[in-house]
């Protein structure tokens, strides 16, 4: 026995050891993964103007705007819709799978990006297909990065390691934009060359290297789900891009009867999908997930705080370009690498700032740290509206990393906040639900703040341009004819870095017309700036305006996700079908003395956990390792551990043969030799590895509820005790018998659903995600340890 548990021991400290190094290589791992996907979701934007030039195709001719929508577009709608269905097939069939197909697809559609042998129009639509194709790979990789994380890192660093995969992953939608701007100067088809090794290295290391550790769920498919849901939210994301569009002499085309349709068909569609959801056995999309608190607020933030980043993104992208380089002399065709280069600030507010948040929150809870950083946001917005539009850089440089500090220490303690709030079979869904919230917002802020720009611009615009051409001897007609043509034309052509007059004037021929000191002036890098800096202006506040208060209103969804739980357990019942409990947080520790007194009532139960139960279960390191975490935990917290365990007189005269489960037992090979869990039997002793201590109670029971011929109800009572946290083996014995004859006994209960063991995984998922909820919170060890140690 001895030379036995020297064997386990040493082989879990190989397990430890492999552990310990295991999470570095998935954190490493996934960090590349997320910052090659995201930064090819942006590294288009700035090199479109040469990638175009490259293809033969002149995106602003009619007929064409399609193909430049789809370019920014496609890959973003495509990870909106796909990422939560991704996260839901890694959940079933394993999350580390599901990421090493995405980095083999996304390499090799980098490749064939590259290898674009088309021009003109065909070679727009190789583009537009692997890059959806790209996306797919991309969504797969995203979609499971933070849930391999949430299952490889222990509660207490879980923040820090989400902040760096997932500030890498924002920081890496602003690098695509220099990296984008710099690989165009040498050739438009190094845009996607550089994915191409990035992406075969990391196919090769995360087969190598990465492994499941999480919890699987096996089920079918939800294919009326993810139809509903795909079909639903592609067409309407489509649809709202598509509303930036002139029509019918329109600015936009909000009033355009298709993009009507595709919105009502789109939002019809979406109700279609959670009718769907409500009831089909094994949905997709977990709705239950959203009656947890800090899941439903965090999402809600992510969603604001993702349209109103998408907007500054795009309107810093136009502000630079259009105006404020080209006068300090740039020519417009150099603006789109400089504005790469003059945003770094806001890249470098997320690095600083997000592995901080991540850790410190860690240590004092996502709330105070995200709800700050969103004030920051917040801040940052209104200070663009104070800056003139031809400001200085020292103080557009402070606002930016302003805003990247603030989105820096919003985004790891939400990430973190969400992932561990709920059940670990679930994180794989939950991670693709989250990033798709986030995604959709980025998406949707392309169409929402253009649609403002262009609102803005449509006041004044018309009779600005006007003006200012016939100023330079532009013949009124065509001056007039100009003006009147659709504000986006001129959004696109800045945002191309084209020179927007040359853009404008050239079908007319009029340039080749007027004298050359005009037409000079007019193409110069000074006329078109001056002349709509007053318009844009007036959009841009519009803009920012609203991106401020969607910061806001995020700032309040997220100081609603609840307080950090001073206890692990609450008087409160959960009916959610998940498992996860929706109990509110209450304060963080000293709010008051009323929160002390419920702590010191609650007490830890560790069921059945012996020597010969445990064998008979196969010794599992990972279930022992979990349930000493939750026994450290609760010591620390200052909560009574009480031991229960199952043991008899020699001979067992309290045993008789009419019980099913213990009859058999005096009469058994074991008992003739000393065994069958009587006085000084081996089998009955509790596993040294989860061993108590000195001030530790011991139970001895005699039937299955820990409550059966002992005297644990005494010694609760006598202790004051009057809320329970269930653990121990197995989930369909001790544990299901203990939670009803303590519910009815008016215990206030929790069950730590991985801190319970059965023969049949079938009937623990059943007890744990549909019974026991109806009297009981069912938490994971890691959110009770998290929340026991806050």
């Amino acid at each position: 026995m001895a030379a036995r548990r020297r064997g386990n021991a040493a082989r879990r400290s190989g397990d430890a050891a492999v552990g310990e190094r295991y999470k570095w290589v998935a954190l490493s791992n996934t960090t590349l993964g997320v910052l090659i996907a995201t930064m090819d979701a942006s590294i288009v934007i700035i090199s479109l103007p040469a990638i175009f030039r490259g293809i033969g195709l002149d995106p602003l001719a009619p007929g064409n705007i399609g193909y430049l929508l789809w370019m920014i577009l496609g890959y973003l709608l495509v990870s909106a819709v796909l990422v939560v269905v991704l996260g839901r097939l890694g959940d079933m069939f394993g999350r580390v799978r599901m990421y090493n197909m995405g980095f083999a697809i996304f390499a090799c559609a980098s490749l064939a990006l590259s290898l674009d042998p088309l021009k003109g129009g065909p070679g727009a639509l190789w583009l537009i297909g692997f890059r959806i194709v790209q996306a797919v790979g991309g969504s797969m990789l995203t979609a499971n990065s933070a849930a391999i994380l949430t299952d490889a890192f222990p509660a207490e660093q879980r923040g820090m390691a989400l902040g760096v995969n997932q500030i890498t992953a924002l920081a890496g939608q602003f690098l695509g934009l220099l990296a984008g701007g710099l690989l165009a100067t040498i050739d438009w088809r190094a845009v996607f060359w550089i994915s191409v090794p990035i992406g075969v290295f990391g196919t090769i290391w995360s087969y190598r290297s990465l492994r499941e550790t999480g919890s699987r769920k096996p089920g079918r498919i939800d294919w009326a789900g993810n139809l509903t849901f795909t079909a639903g939210a592609g067409i309407l994301l489509a649809a709202i891009t598509y509303g930036i569009q002139p029509y019918g002499g329109h600015p936009t085309g909000w009033t355009n009867p298709w993009v009507l349709g595709g919105l009502g068909g789109g939002v019809l569609l979406l109700v279609a999908f959670c009718l769907v959801e409500t009831r089909v056995a094994e949905p997709m999309f977990q709705l239950g997930l959203f009656r947890i608190r800090a899941f439903a607020a965090g999402n809600l933030a992510a969603l604001l705080t993702a349209i109103a980043r998408g907007g500054l993104q795009f309107m810093l992208i136009i502000w630079l370009q259009g105006i404020w380089l080209p006068l300090r002399g740039y020519d417009f065709e150099q603006t789109p690498l400089w504005a790469g280069i003059f945003m770094l600030p806001l890249t470098v507010g997320f690095l600083i700032a997000g592995p901080m948040s991540g850790i410190l929150s860690d240590r004092y809870g996502a709330r105070l740290f995200s709800t700050t950083g969103l004030a920051l946001v917040a801040a940052a917005f209104v200070g663009l509206l104070i800056l003139p539009v031809n400001f200085s850089y020292l103080y557009f440089a402070a606002l930016l990393l302003l805003s990247g500090i603030g989105q820096g220490m919003f985004s790891a303690p939400n990430t973190s906040a969400i992932m561990g709030s709920v059940p670990p079979e679930q994180r794989g869904v939950a991670s693709g639900m989250r990033a798709t919230f986030q995604n959709s917002g980025t998406a949707l802020s392309i169409g929402l703040s253009f649609s403002l720009m262009i609102s803005g611009l449509a006041g004044t615009l018309p009779h600005t341009l006007s003006s200012g051409l016939q100023g330079q001897g532009v013949p009124a007609g065509t001056a007039e004819k100009v003006a009147g043509l659709p504000p986006v034309s001129t959004l696109f052509a800045t945002f191309l870095g084209k020179n927007p007059i040359s853009q404008l004037l050239g079908p007319s021929g009029v340039l080749d017309r007027l004298p050359e000191s005009a037409a000079r002036t007019l193409t110069g890098t000074r006329f078109f700036p001056e002349l709509v800096s007053g318009p844009f202006h007036h959009g841009l506040v519009t803009v920012f305006s609203a991106a401020a208060a969607m910061a806001v209103v995020a700032a309040l969804a997220s100081a609603l996700r609840g307080r950090r739980p001073t206890s692990p357990v609450g008087p409160t019942n959960s009916s959610d079908p998940t498992g996860a409990s929706s109990r509110p947080d209450v304060s963080s520790p000293g709010d008051s003395n009323d929160q002390e007194e419920n702590m010191t009532k609650s007490a830890l139960l560790v069921m059945d956990v012996q020597q010969g139960i445990v064998e008979r279960f196969g010794e599992d390191p990972a279930y022992l390792s979990r349930l000493r975490e939750v026994i450290d935990a609760a010591r620390t917290g200052g909560l009574p551990v009480v031991y229960v365990v199952v043991g008899f007189r020699t001979g067992h005269p309290e045993i008789t043969s009419r019980n099913k489960n213990f009859g058999a037992l005096p009469g058994s090979e074991s008992a003739l030799h000393g065994g069958g869990f009587a006085e000084g039997d081996p089998a009955a002793r509790i596993h040294p590895d989860v061993a108590p201590q000195p001030g530790d109670v011991v139970v001895t029971k005699k039937r299955v509820s820990a409550f059966a011929g002992s005297d644990l109800d005494m010694v609760l009572r006598a202790g004051g005790i009057d809320s329970l946290v269930l653990t121990g083996i197995a989930t369909s014995g001790v544990v299901l018998s203990t939670l009803r004859q303590a519910a009815d006994l008016d215990f206030v209960l929790t069950v730590l659903e991985d801190c319970c063991l059965d023969a049949d995984p079938e009937v623990h998922r059943v007890l744990t995600g549909k019974v026991f909820p109806r009297q009981a919170d069912v938490l994971t060890a890691d959110a009770w340890v998290r929340a026991a140690g806050k």
